[in-house]
């Protein structure tokens, strides 16, 4: 460390230290998604003096319920996970209500095709029988192109070991309107990573663990869950964290209005397109090793356009999908009328396409929903309210969630996660096995807490004075029933 940072580290310290007199060991969580919101939870009601640090004016991060429609509605996360789940005990204690949309054998989907219209870009149905036909040669193509992996040492891109499996099994190939399904597949299976497919690597693609018990809409959207993590919380909304310094045993933040806080420890869960961007300074540097593995993993983009009508004019389905020539042309809409009973259709892009998206003005995108929506139904109306997401160019996001991309070294998720003394990594992107997932997120917070808890633990020994239990626990310890169904 430069000697004149040192001695003003050491000030900064000392002056801090002598207006503080906690007898409790304190830590600063630095992001206010859920993953902040769980390591803040844990420690708070593990008895840790904590304070957290939100550079929005609301908690949540990426997980946003918007109730401008009159309705909740999820701009971000949109979707629980039941059963495994580590958010399902504390989503049944607060009595909310899942629409189950998927079931466990949804590994790359978070809708099965049980219910669904497909329509081509001239608004002409596809035919259902077509589109289960096509998935099924889709899933093989898939299970073909583990054979590609098995044979090649060196990572490549899935979009080329598909492209491999079809040169040798031309039988496989499709034409005209099924090879557009074939295209919607591929649309679907890059929204699940939020990448394209020329992005994603196939060494690494299928590799996540799957929960149990499928995927469910969270029909009151995830605002409640965030509400219940946050109670009585210090939470400083607006601070936007500009630099980190360790040292001494303790960690100093300053924030953007040149306030600073100090703590015996840190936890930093903030996106990792922020970290991407360098947009927080760390004092003294990260090691290049960390700097490598922020570098080198991937971050995705996945944009939400909803639109509210006055009444409703599309088919009672759960999906409405659009094939086209290219995965990037594809598209669909979750009908969220379906499960809620309100009048609001929700397109989704990702990848590329939701990049493209981003440089639209809302209206702009808005009308370019409503131009393929018009195609599948000529008799469809104006929307009275729309709502665009833009989590690529959002200053305190850049970017959706994580992914794996062409040639990543494997142990990059452990040295993004691994902590720097008492400097700890949580986010979406350092879970064990749940990348780009809510329960990922909430996991990873929950870890680097209990990891935190364990040094302050034995570095001040003050285990018989601490409350050893989280919120987590305490939920865990009642049993409740998960309201989740189709009904």
């Amino acid at each position: 460390m430069d000697p004149n940072n040192l001695n003003l580290l050491q000030d900064t310290v000392t002056s801090l230290i002598g207006r503080q007199k906690e007898s409790v060991p304190s830590v600063i969580i630095i992001g206010g998604g859920i993953s902040g919101l769980a390591a803040a939870r844990i420690l708070h009601d593990a008895s840790y003096k904590v304070i957290l640090l939100e550079s929005r004016n609301r908690l949540g991060g990426r997980i946003h319920t918007d109730y401008s429609f009159g309705c909740p509605v999820d701009m971000g996360a949109l979707h629980g996970v039941c059963n495994e789940n580590p958010l399902a005990p504390l989503i049944c204690s607060l009595g909310l209500k899942l629409y189950r949309t998927s079931g466990d054998n949804s590994v790359l989907y978070d809708h099965d095709l049980e219910s669904y219209t497909l329509f081509d870009m001239d608004g002409r149905k596809v035919p259902q029988e077509m589109v289960v036909e096509v998935g099924d040669v889709f899933k093989r193509i898939l299970k073909e192109t583990e054979k590609v992996r098995d044979e090649n040492t060196n990572d490549m891109s899935v979009l080329q070991a598909i492209t491999i499996v079809l040169d040798r099994h031309p039988e496989l190939r499709q034409e005209g309107l099924a090879y557009e399904v074939m295209q919607w597949y591929l649309c679907r299976m890059e929204a699940w990573f939020a990448a394209d497919a020329d992005m994603i690597s196939l060494k690494c693609w299928d590799q996540e663990h799957v929960l149990s018990g499928g995927h469910g809409l969270m029909l009151q959207g995830y605002d409640p869950v965030i509400k219940a993590l946050a109670k009585d919380i210090d939470v400083r909304l607006s601070h936007r964290v500009t630099k980190i310094s360790t040292g001494y045993n303790k960690v100093v933040v300053d924030v953007e209005n040149e306030m600073s806080f100090i703590a015996d420890a840190a936890i930093l869960t903030v996106p990792l397109g922020i970290l991407k961007a360098n947009l927080i300074d760390f004092e003294p540097k990260l090691p290049e090793w960390k700097v490598a593995a922020i570098s080198n993993i991937g971050v995705g983009s996945e944009n939400k356009i909803a639109l509210r009508f006055d009444r409703v004019f599309w088919p009672n389905v759960e999906l409405l999908g659009i094939v086209a020539a290219s995965s990037h042309s594809c598209g669909y809409f979750l009908n969220l009328h379906k499960a809620t009973g309100h009048p609001v259709l929700v397109y989704m892009a990702s990848g590329r396409f939701a990049c493209d998206l981003e440089k639209f003005s809302d209206e702009s995108a808005a009308n370019f929903v409503m131009l393929q929506l018009k195609k599948m139904f000529p008799d469809a109306t104006e929307p009275v309210q729309y709502l665009v997401s833009r989590w690529g160019s959002d200053p305190d996001s850049l970017g959706c969630y994580s992914y794996d991309v062409v040639g990543m070294g494997e142990d990059l998720y452990d040295k993004l996660r691994a902590p720097l003394d008492n400097l700890f990594f949580g986010g979406e992107a350092v879970s064990v096995e749940h990348q780009g997932s809510v329960h990922g997120a909430y996991s990873a917070g929950v870890m680097a807490a209990k990891n935190c808890q364990s040094y302050l633990l034995q570095r001040i020994g003050k285990l018989d004075k601490l409350q050893l239990i989280s919120f987590r626990d305490e939920v865990l310890e009642s049993t409740f029933p998960l309201q989740i169904s189709r009904m």
